[in-house]
């Protein structure tokens, strides 16, 4: 657990220190291999698409466990899968960019850059922090966490089936689709939820936790099915309890600068617990 944390703790450097790591994440390859694969469908499809490249990635690390050195160079191979995993942009850069906007023009197109879908982004602060949240946790604490439990095969797993289940759902047949689109959802569903009880600490907890339970009372969502919708739901509180608390300079909640400006300050903030947390475990396990 040690050389993950180092691997996600270099891994995040380089991915906001060095901004244009995002043109070397090029998704190409894996988008010919979907096409490749167009004769299939349903979950047989979604298997053999994400599988192939994970075991593969996995002979690979296998191989550098007979190396000499092995700590060092899977120290390098994770950072690199981790790079490519993080993305495809920093969020915090997609935020940046539309609250330093020169103009409306610019401002919206830096806006469809946190959209998750097809469907465009409006200026609203309810929708603009849900897609913050959102995309923080498919850019950045979906990797972490599956890298933090499976290793660099966690990370490439997430990104690839968040690729096939989102980026590409347009391009599949309903059949697959379907089968994507839950999988990346169950992925979801645990950082989440590890998301929203670092927000409990990082900001007001009863807006967090009441939101989180009006969401699971009153959505309608089976309890079977792993939806990690909530997110945006207790996004919004937190970010809007925060805001009317005077967290920032105005405490208008229906402005969007000001919301956003707090999403930014409360995932930086979640980041900082999550990486507390695993801080924590190495050290117990060192005591252990």
């Amino acid at each position: 657990m040690a050389l993950r944390l180092l691997a996600a703790l270099i891994a995040l450097l380089l991915a906001y220190g060095l901004p244009q790591l995002a043109r070397w994440r090029d998704d190409r390859w894996f988008r010919a291999w979907v096409n490749r694969l167009g004769d299939g469908s349903g979950a047989a499809r979604v298997a053999v698409t994400i599988l192939v490249p994970v075991l593969l990635c996995a002979v690979f690390g296998a191989i550098l466990g007979t190396l000499p050195f092995f700590d060092l160079a899977w120290l390098a191979f994770a950072v690199i899968v981790l790079v490519y995993a993080l993305g495809p942009r920093e969020v915090e850069s997609d935020i940046d960019a539309i609250l330093k906007a020169p103009d409306t023009l610019r401002r919206d197109e830096a806006i469809q850059q946190l959209r998750a879908g097809d469907e465009p982004l409006r200026w609203f602060a309810p929708a603009l922090v849900e897609a913050a949240f959102f995309a923080a946790l498919r850019r950045r604490f979906g990797v972490l966490f599956w890298f933090f439990l499976l290793g660099p095969c966690g990370a490439l797993a997430y990104r690839l089936v968040q690729l096939m289940g989102r980026d590409l759902a347009s391009r599949l047949d309903d059949a697959t689709r379907v089968v994507a689109q839950r999988v990346a959802d169950a992925l979801d569903w645990v950082p989440a939820h590890l998301m929203v009880f670092a927000m409990a600490l990082v900001s007001d907890f009863d807006a967090v936790v009441g939101s989180w339970r009006h969401w699971h009372h009153h959505s309608g969502s089976p309890r079977t099915r792993l939806d990690p919708d909530f997110l945006g739901a207790v996004a919004r509180a937190s970010v809007d309890a925060d805001v009317e608390a005077g967290d920032g300079y105005v405490e208008d909640v229906s402005d969007p600068i000001a919301e956003l400006s707090d999403a930014r300050r409360v995932i930086r903030r979640v980041l900082i617990v999550w990486l507390a947390v695993v801080a924590v475990i190495v050290v117990g396990g060192w005591f252990a």
